[in-house]
This record gives structure tokens, C-alpha cells and sequence, in this order.
């Protein structure tokens, strides 16, 4: 659980950074003291996680579920995001699905390249990996969606 505790927490801080320590203050109505200690990494804070009541909260500021998508993870399960939520479907279909695809994947290796070019890939980098992983990610979803749909008509 000790991994899984540093995984939680590790989201939970992106979480709070991600709305900003102020807001998420306001949001849930605890101090910034206490939201550090959500995600704080020492032993004395080791049992201490947010309440699911201010991880909803804070994710509906967020726009984004950083510590639901966690979770998710480490249960083995995978979550359908989708944070354009467009009012009508495009009509490009699976063609179009494919042509995405390969740019995201295009995207994710060029930053791949440049991350790992001095054979150290920093926090930042890794973030921005991720990032263009879950565009990726969402592609394929997308595309799933579609050929789907495709087969049941």
C-alpha cells in the first residue's frame, strides 16, 4: 500500500495544483495546511488522504479527474475522458480517427525524442509525456467509439 499511497498522494498534489492552492482552499473549505498534508510524502502524514467529497470538488474546478483517473489505475480500470464534450459528433469517422492517431502518436515520439536526448527525462518532461499519452489515449477511445458504431449498423 506504501506505493499506492505515494501514487495517491502524488495525484492528489497535482490535483490541488492544478485548481491552485487559493481556490482549492475556498472549494473545499480546508486550509492550505491541511490540503498539504493530503499529499505531503513524510511518515506523520503517511494515513492521511482527501476526503472523496473534496476530490470531487476540486476535479469539477479541475477539469480534469487526477485522483478518480488514479485510483482507476491502480485498479486495473480504465476511464473514458472526454473534456471537449462537443455538442455534435464530427464527421470524419474512423479515416479521420486514423489520421489523428498517427499525428498524436507523431507528437508523443517527438517529445519523446526530445525528452530523452540527454538520457534524463525531468518531471517536466514526463509531465508533458503524459499529457501527450492521454491525448492519445482519448484518440484511440474516439476511434473505438466509432468503429463501434460502424459494426452495429
Amino acid at each position: 500500500m506504501a506505493g499506492n499511497g505515494s501514487y495517491l498522494k502524488k495525484h492528489t498534489e497535482a490535483l490541488v495544483k492544478a485548481v491552485g492552492i487559493e481556490r482549492a482552499c475556498e472549494l473545499t473549505g480546508k486550509s492550505k495546511a491541511t490540503l498539504g498534508r493530503y499529499y505531503s510524502d513524510s511518515d506523520e502524514h503517511a494515513d492521511r488522504f482527501m476526503p472523496v467529497d473534496s476530490v470531487a470538488q476540486l476535479e469539477a474546478a479541475a477539469g480534469y479527474p487526477h485522483v478518480t483517473s488514479a485510483l482507476a489505475e491502480l485498479n486495473g480500470i480504465t476511464l473514458s475522458y472526454d473534456k471537449e464534450r462537443r455538442n455534435s459528433e464530427g464527421s470524419g469517422g474512423v479515416n479521420s480517427d486514423v489520421v489523428a492517431l498517427s499525428q498524436r502518436f507523431a507528437m508523443l515520439m517527438g517529445e519523446y525524442h526530445t525528452s530523452i536526448e540527454d538520457g534524463i527525462i525531468t518531471i517536466n518532461e514526463a509531465k508533458r509525456l503524459l499529457r501527450e499519452t492521454s491525448a492519445l489515449q482519448r484518440v484511440l477511445i474516439e476511434m473505438k467509439l466509432h468503429l463501434e458504431e460502424e459494426t452495429s449498423t
